[in-house]
């Protein structure tokens, strides 16, 4: 019956001029992109009324030739698609949120037509998205989400892992959020095709939401990390350009700014990437992981992204075993001095690695890494001292060493017996005396030979040292004989005590 009343109806499409404007005033969205269809009419004298009023609120060159105010029951599936892309196209229009007193009822109906076109979505459209479908809703997309954040929106400080500041949330987020949800479910629904849709979702929309991962609400970034992983997932013509663009991201934060914000998403996105490399994995991969996940070690904002950072990194070396001794070269190279927090970090992740590493790339760096190992068992952080000793309570490492001890144990010896003479901390005391006591039930002959080098060792330091100070002592002698004349340096003797390191 409402299909008779329909065809009867006069039908009202939008000019020439009308249709050329809309794509014109498209700054954010695709410039190849085909303008919607539209068709249908007024269907009661109820309608009448509900469009003026949305003619009064948005602009008519938005309105469709259908009426973006019906109910998607309201109309023959015939006509949906069309309905669809009115709605779409009336969602263009944005508002001031900064002001929750100003435009109260336009937000409003934007947001219940956001509403009604997710629930449209989810229900399962009865044909395929056409391609103005796409278009207009790439284009809704970029209009409403797509923007520059300004200065004062970002952290002007850069803080560290340490920062307590509360995060900052968008005043339009009851509206991005609806939109957000509604291009997730677009992008999985199975009436969208790939072949149509890649023509619109394509480098330049991805980039433009790499950018929004700078956000400052976490809410945003965690909604942009399921859209990319989804878009990745779907989109395989642009996987190797996701991979390159988030390669951008991470050399502009390493080697430039040090401050943004979605590192830990955009990291959390690419573990599950890594997951999913065939083997053997291919150059562009291993180079991704030496050029970008290794110096991501750098910053002072480790903390923050590190337990992201140290999946992807394991994940590669699962895949991978022979990448261990060229991961660990690479935290070498990038190893905290004066951060103690992040030696404890590196400690950490050197432990997962270790744990899949074989016994041939574990002997292509145990020199330099024992070497590490010693001067963090000497270190007077006892959290540092206490996390490496906590290295001989790993069976698999336990076992490296054990195969290895002819070279390890002269390196880690001295390390073990200036603990033993005396750490100030009595847990990182007892540790050392434990690893001692496995290194003498391990090799009695070797540990005691390392013992008689390391006390020979000792006695000729303290032997330089006394010649040191004799010669010290006769050249103030010898100074303090000479008279003072003129600008002649005078050295004198400190009263005091020098502080010792």
């Amino acid at each position: 019956m409402l299909k008779q009343i329909l065809s009867k109806l006069p039908r009202k499409s939008l000019k020439p001029e009308t249709r050329e404007s809309l794509l014109n005033n498209n700054s954010n969205g695709s410039n190849n992109g085909t303008p919607p269809a539209h068709s249908g009419g007024i269907v009661a004298s109820k309608s009448n009324v509900v469009k003026r009023t949305s003619s009064a609120v948005f602009p008519t060159s938005v309105i469709s030739g259908i009426e973006p105010l019906l109910a998607f029951k309201d109309v023959p599936n015939s006509e949906k698609m069309n309905l669809f892309v009115s709605k779409l196209n009336l969602c263009c229009m944005t508002f001031d949120f900064s002001d929750p007193s100003k435009n109260t009822s336009e937000k409003d109906m934007k947001r219940q037509t956001l509403i009604e076109l997710v629930d449209f979505i989810a229900s399962g459209p009865s044909t395929k998205f056409t391609e103005p479908a796409i278009f207009a809703m790439c284009r809704m997309c970029a209009i409403n989400l797509f923007r520059v954040f300004p200065p004062n929106y970002r952290s002007s400080l850069g803080g560290g892992e340490n920062d307590d500041d509360e995060p900052l949330f968008d005043p339009a987020w009851s509206h991005l959020q609806i939109v957000y949800d509604l291009l997730l479910k677009f992008i999985i629904s199975s009436s969208l095709e790939t072949k149509v849709a890649k023509k619109y979702i394509d480098h330049s929309f991805i980039l433009r939401l790499l950018d929004l991962f700078d956000s400052e609400d976490p809410r945003e970034r965690e909604c942009l990390k399921t859209i990319l992983h989804r878009i990745y997932g779907k989109f395989m013509v642009h996987r190797p350009f996701i991979r390159k663009s988030m390669s951008n991201v991470f050399y502009r934060f390493v080697f430039e700014t040090e401050r943004h914000n979605g590192i830990a998403e955009l990291l959390e996105i690419f573990g599950s990437v890594v997951s999913g490399f065939a083997l053997p994995l291919k150059e562009e991969h291993k180079i991704f992981l030496w050029r970008a996940l290794i110096p991501l070690h750098k910053p002072k904002t480790l903390g923050i992204y590190f337990q992201q950072l140290s999946y992807c990194v394991t994940q590669f070396i699962e895949k991978e075993p022979k990448l261990a001794s060229t991961v660990i070269k690479g935290l070498l190279k990038y190893w905290p001095i004066t951060n103690s927090q992040k030696e404890v970090m590196f400690l950490g992740e050197l432990e997962e690695i270790l744990e899949a590493a074989n016994m041939l790339e574990f002997q292509k760096i145990m020199v330099p890494l024992f070497w590490r190992l010693g001067c963090c068992i000497n270190s007077y952080h006892f959290q540092v001292a206490e996390r490496a000793l906590f290295m001989w309570n790993n069976d698999q490492i336990l076992n490296l060493i054990g195969h290895n001890r002819q070279v390890i144990l002269p390196i880690i010896c001295p390390a073990l017996e200036r603990n033993a003479q005396g750490h100030w901390n009595q847990s990182v005391l007892n540790l050392t005396l434990n690893v001692r006591k496995m290194f003498q039930e391990m090799d009695d002959v070797l540990f005691k030979a390392c013992q008689t080098q390391f006390m020979e060792d000792q006695t000729k330091l303290s032997l330089v040292a006394e010649q040191r100070k004799a010669t010290w002592e006769r050249l103030e002698n010898a100074a303090s004989l000479q008279p003072i004349a003129g600008n002649i340096a005078v050295l004198v003797t400190p009263t005091a005590a020098p502080m010792a390191c």
